[in-house]
């Protein structure tokens, strides 16, 4: 899923794009896409966009008649910008939109379908659409420590909970928590005042340079390929792969379609975090320390 340096990389393209210009029609080929049915599609025809927006993972398109055209990209929905009117071909494409000079498409990989396309009237229904987490790179310390100790939950499960963090999700979840030598499943409430001090500047240094590696990215073209995979990414993504810090494998645990990648060496301490299917599986036999796992692959 595009998090916040991605949604940033995007807003940059777009600005120069679209920004200023007058959209002349919607093309919609999936009915599931478009979520809101008032105001209606057409509404937004022939308006100029004025302003474009962040809110939360989304993207939203601000035009002069004061509607705004918000777009959830979720897991495998990617944006593309193309020649004026380029066909919706195939069943990726989802929803075009049409400029003079260029149609921005929307498309999906996957096949749940989960992308959607609303149009709302105002401030007030925009800023309803925000999850309400809380902005890392214009926050306090104290604010962000407030907000993830107001439950007790995990570290990996607060930053990627866009009600309480917002724009951060699986993968520059796990580049924060290498960065800060904090564990994915540390409680907020468990944490000392010197962790929190160094999870809130790995979260800030962290997106920071995302941000600006992106930008710089998004400058030379439209970012086509979107990923949450990236080569000079410090451990998601990156199993089995040695770390950049200490040299250790990185090591992982799954669940469902996630996957959280961390350093067992730099952040927990040496100990294995129990993956749900293998510890299952192994039972009294699955290695808690590195070094138990060394003398397995040494039998």
């Amino acid at each position: 899923m595009p998090e916040l340096p991605d949604i940033n990389a995007y807003l940059c393209a777009l600005d120069a794009r679209i920004i200023g210009r007058t959209l002349q029609r919607v093309r919609v080929a999936s009915a599931f896409v478009l979520r809101t049915a008032q105001p209606p599609i057409a509404e937004v025809h022939g308006h100029e966009v004025r302003e474009l927006r962040r809110i939360g993972k989304r993207i939203g398109l601000g035009l002069d008649n004061d509607l705004w055209i918000v777009i959830h990209l979720m897991i495998a929905r990617r944006l593309h910008w193309r020649a004026p009117g380029a066909k919706l071909a195939g069943r990726h494409s989802l929803a075009a939109f049409d400029f003079n000079d260029g149609s921005l498409i929307l498309t999906e990989a996957g096949t749940k379908r989960r992308a959607s396309l609303h149009i709302v009237g105002g401030e007030a229904a925009l800023r309803a659409m925000d999850p309400g987490g809380i902005e890392v790179l214009s926050c306090t310390g104290e604010e962000f420590r407030a907000a993830l100790t107001a439950q007790n939950r995990t570290l990996k499960r607060a930053l990627t909970d866009p009600r309480i963090v917002s724009g951060i999700g699986n993968a520059y979840s796990d580049e924060i928590l290498h960065a800060a030598c904090l564990s994915p499943i540390a409680l907020t409430q468990k944490l000392l005042p010197e962790e929190w001090t160094r999870l809130h500047s790995a979260a800030r240094i962290t997106l920071e340079s995302w941000i600006e590696r992106l930008r710089i990215e998004a400058q030379r073209g439209f970012p086509d390929k979107v990923t949450a995979f990236r080569a000079e990414m410090a451990v998601h993504g990156r199993f089995g792969r040695p770390c950049p810090r200490c040299g250790d494998e990185i090591q992982r645990i799954r669940y469902a379609d996630n996957e959280t990648n961390y350093c067992a060496r730099c952040q927990t301490g040496g100990k294995l975090l129990a993956d749900r299917a293998l510890s299952r599986l192994l039972g009294a036999d699955w290695p808690r320390t590195l070094d138990e796992l060394e003398s397995l692959r040494k039998q």
